[in-house]
């Protein structure tokens, strides 16, 4: 039996953390779930933190697989995901973004978004490759790169820039360790997009350095002003990109843990031998969820996306008239104002924020080191929800800044 480090004598028993991997104990855990723990059930703390639509997914999604499962429908799919599932993709990226793959042996079905990254951060990775990232960035990145043994490179961007990242800002932290770049747009936590002439210069650096794109498009159902462009869209980089994306975000299906990723057929190979061993396939009852998704859902996608918009201008407006600058967000479902004018650091900020006024947002710096001085505010909740926390958050800009 293991016990707790104690000493007898010469004798030395172990501690159960010392049987794990340095690497994962160096790893602190989520920012966003470790801040979020301390609101629990508190039914007064109005919430703008966990990036999750507030709908529910709609019926007709639920029904299907409901319906599959009084079917019977219960066992394995293909490891690489249904083949109803990956033809309708396959049409629907075509259709949507101007991206054509193959649904043979060029798309995976995967378990959320998430095991997609991390299929592709473990199937590219050897130890010392270095990982780019532009900052802030969603906090997953980072670590996973780091659990397979890389190296994660923060390239940053800027307000100013509209948190766009720019060929110099890349250019510039490119080593000859460089291997892979995430490109995350829309962003999370920023709501930047990037359109088709921000990404051709992008993509020349890519190609001159010889480099591997994750392009992590969870959010490219969620663009406002105009529609979203594909970084495996644009020319040459088809062969080059790792297209990943999921049904959380666009069709409120967080908890179905259903995700896709797509590129050439040599690295879906690579990734689909770690995808059979380690979770075997997607689960069946999600994946016909999805595929009805696809087939009937696009006009209930449509009707979220509108409320999403109507929201985005109400909140950015509730910050500018708090005095608060806050760029306008024109993907995702964030916005990312920056509070330093109240001269208080962002963790400061949120802890605050949340135990004086009872509203829970997510302190900046979280999402790297350029995330300093802002807030990420989820604006995924009812319309006097958010008429709500921005009074609150009023009330709370103005206390500080008589402190000051």
């Amino acid at each position: 039996m293991i016990v707790n480090e104690q000493t007898t004598g010469n004798n030395k028993t172990k501690t159960m953390s010392s049987y794990l991997a340095p690497l994962v104990k160096q790893i602190p855990p989520s920012g966003i779930r470790k801040f979020f723990d301390l609101v629990g059930d508190n039914k007064d703390i109005i919430t703008l933190g966990v990036g999750e639509p507030d709908f529910v997914t709609p019926w007709h999604m639920r029904e299907a697989c409901v319906y599959s499962l009084e079917r019977g429908m219960t066992s394995y799919t293909s490891n690489a995901g249904m083949p109803k599932l990956r033809e309708a993709l396959s049409q629907y990226l075509e259709t949507q973004f101007d991206t054509k793959y193959d649904p043979k042996d060029e798309i995976i079905v995967t378990v959320g978004g998430s095991e997609a990254i991390d299929l592709a951060l473990r199937a590219l990775i050897v130890p010392g490759d270095e990982i780019l990232i532009p900052e802030p960035s969603y906090v997953a990145y980072s670590p996973i790169a780091s659990i397979g043994g890389g190296i994660p490179v923060g390239v940053e961007t800027y307000a100013k820039d509209q948190f766009k990242v720019t060929a110099e800002a890349l250019e510039a932290s490119i080593t000859p360790k460089s291997k892979v770049v995430i490109l995350c747009y829309p962003s999370n936590p920023t709501g930047a997009i990037m359109t088709y002439e921000d990404w051709l210069p992008i993509a020349e650096v890519i190609k001159k350095h010889d480099l591997i794109v994750i392009a992590d498009e969870i959010y490219a159902e969620l663009t406002y002003n105009q529609k979203h462009v594909s970084f495996a869209s644009i020319p040459d980089m088809k062969d080059r990109t790792i297209l990943v994306s999921g049904f959380s975000k666009a069709f409120a299906m967080t908890g179905w843990r259903i995700g896709y990723m797509c590129g050439h057929p040599e690295l879906i190979a690579a990734m689909l031998k770690i995808h059979q061993y380690t979770v075997m396939c997607a689960p069946a009852m999600g994946q016909v969820a999805a595929l009805e998704a696809l087939t009937n859902g696009l006009g209930e996608k449509d009707r979220m996306v509108e409320s999403y918009n109507q929201r985005r201008r109400l909140i950015v407006q509730g910050f500018r008239d708090i005095g608060l600058d806050c760029h306008e967000p024109q993907g995702a479902f964030y916005a990312f104002p920056s509070i330093q004018k109240t001269g208080i650091s962002s963790d400061l900020f949120a802890e605050r924020l949340l135990t004086e006024n009872k509203v829970a947002a997510v302190p900046g710096n979280v999402f790297g080191p350029q995330g300093e001085g802002f807030l990420r505010c989820s604006y995924a909740t009812s319309v006097s929800q958010l008429n709500e926390a921005l009074e609150r958050i009023g009330n709370f800009v103005y206390k500080v800044q008589k402190e000051g």
